[in-house]
């Protein structure tokens, strides 16, 4: 390559890092997969290195690509949190080891899977979780203890431990809890995230808590950054040390030679489809503490340990079918029937083709072969038609629902094409999963399989007809008996005094979260201001937009809604949000929870502030006057006592009662 030539690629290579970087490490929503970031980042890297006078200090071959967020607390993390050098071939490795080998030719190598999750730091002092912080980039993060603590693996507590611990893991979003999560978006049609990694990210760096709680997160620790009170001479020792104060740590393999670690690298990829969670690759670590001295670190990566990633497997089957899905909201979804095929672990035969603009963009044909992959192993995604060999016409969207025949339509601005009739039976059951789920109305024993059979005997056509119910109903279901019978119809008298934001959020209306919900109802007092309300009246509510407002106006002037309201109004359903506490003792004060409480929990603790006329906030700021403080409080004391603000305990809060 010319100089020239050099410097130009140079320039254009790292403006399109620093671009995929942002995406990645900062908004969670990367646009190329890793596999081709990392290409471009090795391209860089190569061409540096034949032209060193071209690196500069602010080069993303130097840096880690993440940075500190502004909405948590920065941790400056006294041990550097560095990222890892990659290879993409086992020359690549060999060579690796060469270099090591010039140094300590007796060194034995540690193998793991490289887990595709979010990097942290977690720090114990005295056996109890203080502190929990993103990697950021590599020498400040982000504090998100009180996100760390609700992951159910992690410890609070540590038995036997040393007085000080600080170790690095990866917080990891499971296929399982992935799926079920992008299942509840889809059906919401809020936009999914695109693999695990992201999921992981994005519910970490929730500002609520309760959000990342719900999101079922898990962490694998792989490395002890600073220990006070034990001595450790190799990452294996280290490990198992981890291990015996119940700390979750990755599997790993000792290796004493080259062939057998990438023997190991090689079993690790082959049975990648057998693990809970997502792998981009292995790493190679010198298991000896002291050979890692030796070696010492460049600025950005350990000469200790490398990365080996894995290539995007992809294959070219054949689109046998397309299939039409309605879903809740009565959108239509194109499923694309393949020709079976074993990717990254386990057989393909079905993938979502999204809308329509995806199927004409790609001008995807029935009979085409086509490039299939997995996103983050585990969604089956197309990539592109390799070659017409079916039909000669484009695909055509139905111009009519395939479940129940009514008229679709495509609002203009929308990829979405929708079923005109809300009583189309392909929704109704969709929608009566939402209605009854967990952060709707919450209506315990109606699961989807009773549903299906109260659907099928024509006892329920719409979700007031749950309402009208009686045990004698539910004695006709398969397996019901009495005892479960009457549970069943206390929970749904139960669930008619739920909050109002539960049933607007049940009601499914599109573009309306569960978040939004709660704005919409602290916005209006009761269901038929929010029925009366015009769009421009909606979208004056912080954090909504025009889409959501004319949404909001739009299905509340449907004759179906009127008429559904209007029903469940009869049946005695809440139709106003609770009142306000006032006059109480905690009037105009503002507390925030932080730690861990000894007798209450925080949803508790939260109850007794806001029936005593208080309310409660996730962040501490000048207008906070009380933090209620547990055992392992992390930043939002230390902001507390920064402002001055009066700290209290469990024991005080008791007591001013």
């Amino acid at each position: 390559m010319l100089y020239i030539e050099a410097v130009n690629r140079a320039e254009e290579l790292r403006r399109e890092l620093r671009y995929h970087s942002d995406l990645y490490y900062n908004q969670d929503a990367p646009e190329i997969d890793d596999f081709t970031y990392d290409k471009l980042m090795r391209e860089l890297e190569d061409i540096e290195a034949e032209f060193p006078d071209l690196i500069t200090s602010d080069s993303p071959t130097q840096k880690v690509g993440g940075q500190a967020g502004e909405k948590f607390s920065p941790v400056v993390h006294a041990v550097q949190m560095a990222s890892l050098h990659d290879s993409f071939s086992f020359d690549e490795l060999r060579d690796f080891d060469r270099k090591v080998r010039e140094t300590a030719p007796d060194t034995v190598y540690v193998v793991e899977p490289k887990i595709d999750g979010l990097s942290v730091s977690v720090e114990y002092r005295n056996g109890v979780l203080v502190r929990a912080s993103t990697r950021g980039d590599g020498i400040t993060g982000e504090d998100v203890t009180d996100n760390i603590l609700t992951i159910k693996s992690l410890p609070h507590r540590l038995k036997n431990a040393p007085a000080y611990l600080e170790v690095r893991g990866e917080v990891y979003m499971s296929f399982e809890s992935f799926l079920a999560l992008t299942k509840r978006q889809e059906e919401n049609e809020e936009k999914p995230f695109k693999n695990p990694r992201n999921a992981a990210a994005g519910s970490l760096r929730q500002k609520d808590s309760r959000v990342t709680a719900s999101r079922t997160l898990d962490i694998l620790l792989f490395n002890t950054q600073q220990i006070e009170g034990e001595t450790l001479t190799s990452h294996i020792e280290s490990l198992e040390y981890l291990s015996s104060l119940g700390l979750p740590t990755a599997f790993h393999k000792e290796c004493s030679t080259i062939d057998e670690v990438i023997a190991e690298i090689e079993k690790i990829g082959d049975n990648r489809g057998d693990y809970p969670f997502a792998i981009d690759g292995a790493v190679v670590k010198v298991n000896d503490f002291e050979t890692r001295e030796l070696l010492g670190s460049t600025a950005k990566f350990p000469r200790w340990a490398e990365a080996y990633k894995y290539p995007p497997e992809e294959k070219v089957t054949t689109l046998l079918s397309v299939e039409i899905n309605v879903g809740r909201t009565g959108v239509l979804t194109p499923v694309g029937n393949f020709e079976p095929v074993l990717l990254a672990g386990t057989t393909v035969s079905r993938a979502t083709l999204h809308n329509i603009d995806f199927i004409t963009e790609k001008d995807i044909r029935v009979g085409d072969r086509v490039l299939i992959r997995k996103a983050g192993e585990i969604i089956p995604e197309v990539l592109s038609v390799v070659e017409h060999t079916g039909s000669d016409e484009p695909f055509e969207f139905p111009k009519l629902c395939p479940s129940c025949g009514s008229p679709v339509t495509r609002e203009e601005g929308e990829a979405a094409i929708r079923c005109t009739n809300t009583d189309c039976p392909a929704q109704l059951m969709r929608h009566l999963i939402h209605f009854v789920s967990r952060d709707a109305m919450d209506i315990d024993g109606l699961g989807p399989a009773v549903l299906e059979q109260l659907a099928q005997a024509e006892l329920v056509k719409s979700p007031a007809d749950l309402y009208k119910l009686t045990v004698e109903d539910v004695l006709t279901l398969d397996k019901k008996k009495e005892k479960s019978a009457n549970n069943l119809i206390f929970a749904v008298e139960k669930s008619k005094s739920n909050e109002l934001y539960r049933l607007v959020f049940a009601l499914g209306i599109p573009h309306i979260g569960l978040k939004a919900a709660q704005l919409l109802c602290q916005r209006f007092e009761t269901i038929d201001d929010i029925m009366n309300a015009k769009a421009e009246d909606v979208a004056t509510i912080d954090g909504y937009g025009d889409i959501m407002a004319q949404s909001v106006e739009q299905y509340f002037s449907l004759e179906s809604t009127v008429k559904l309201i209007g029903e469940l109004k009869a049946l005695g359903l809440r139709m106003t949000p609770s009142e306000k506490k006032s006059g109480g003792l905690f009037e105009g004060k503002t507390f925030v929870l932080t730690g861990t409480l000894p007798t209450l929990s925080r949803k508790e603790a939260s109850k007794i502030i806001e029936d005593n006329g208080g309310k409660t906030s996730s962040s501490v700021s000048k207008k906070t006057d009380y933090v209620l403080a547990g055992e392992a409080a992390g930043s939002k004391l230390t902001k507390a006592q920064s402002l001055g603000i009066t700290i209290i305990t469990e024991e005080e809060l008791l007591n001013m009662i």
